[in-house]
């Protein structure tokens, strides 16, 4: 459990530049509440083993019986983020966030829930399952965060599904990734407010991540160049660049490729996937 207090909390609450107002907003059935539970429990709010079971955020008793979220409901996480993990740190006080979390309904009869919802938050974590991908409501709710003017972030979930149920291949399962953030900034470009300023999704960007919410871990692509540079002995910075897009490894000569002449080529990402 995270060690946390509520004075500790209060004092977060007095220093503005340390909270995070943040949505999850989804298809329904994506995994929106799945997720949440994950995070509730990385707060140490509830065990890992509750997590996914549990839908705490689902507190009214029809929808616990249900299994859907019908009105939107938040809770406040504290979350205390490594020294080494913060970018262009300038402040001692970075290192620890209140993170106010608000999780909506993903069915459209419950639209103005996440109308409401985003009323309220500066950003929203867009989940789409990465088998069914982007979904009529998943649509609906993105256009509903950019009329707000709402910051997106995309979280493509339910990673599982690919490998164990599945069984896709890495190649397989890039394609379905890839083919979700494509779609994604199609309709961010179609409903995108120019005075936003540029908005676009893309894993190497920072704004994307990989999940599996019933298991409780994910990941970006600048975590995992970290993860596999430290244990293989590469510059993370250069490998962030290959886990991505058209680069492929040539496993005999031990070169990267642009292109894919030959079967025994490989795409770099799917080497770990």
């Amino acid at each position: 459990m995270v060690d946390f207090t509520i004075d500790k909390i209060s004092q977060l609450m007095k220093q503005k530049s340390n909270i995070r107002n943040l949505s999850i907003i989804a298809h329904v059935d994506h995994g929106k509440s799945t997720l949440t539970d994950s995070l509730v429990a990385a707060a140490g709010i509830i065990s890992i083993e509750q997590a996914g079971n549990q839908r705490i955020m689902d507190t009214r008793a029809d929808e616990q019986e249900r299994c859907i979220t019908i009105k939107s409901t938040g809770i406040s996480l504290y979350y205390d983020i490594k020294s080494e993990k913060i970018t262009n740190e300038t402040q001692e006080n970075t290192k620890e966030f209140l993170i106010n979390l608000i999780d909506s309904p993903g069915h459209v009869d419950f639209s103005s829930e996440v109308t409401a919802a985003l009323r309220i938050t500066d950003g929203a974590l867009v989940v789409v399952d990465c088998i069914e991908e982007v979904c009529v409501q998943t649509e609906t709710v993105l256009r509903q965060a950019l009329s707000e003017r709402i910051l997106p972030v995309l979280v493509i979930n339910k990673l599982d599904r690919c490998f164990i149920e599945l069984n896709y291949d890495g190649e397989r399962a890039y394609e379905s990734f890839s083919r979700v953030v494509e779609n994604i900034n199609i309709i961010i470009s179609t409903y995108h407010d120019e005075s936003v300023g540029e908005l676009y999704l893309h894993p190497n960007k920072s704004n994307t991540t990989f999940a599996a919410g019933i298991h409780g871990w994910s990941f970006t692509i600048k975590n995992m160049a970290i993860f596999i540079g430290n244990r293989m002995n590469i510059k993370a910075a250069k490998l962030r660049e290959k886990l991505w897009g058209n680069n492929f490894y040539d496993n005999s000569k031990k070169k990267w490729k642009k292109k894919k002449k030959f079967k025994l080529y490989q795409r770099v990402c799917t080497l770990y996937l």
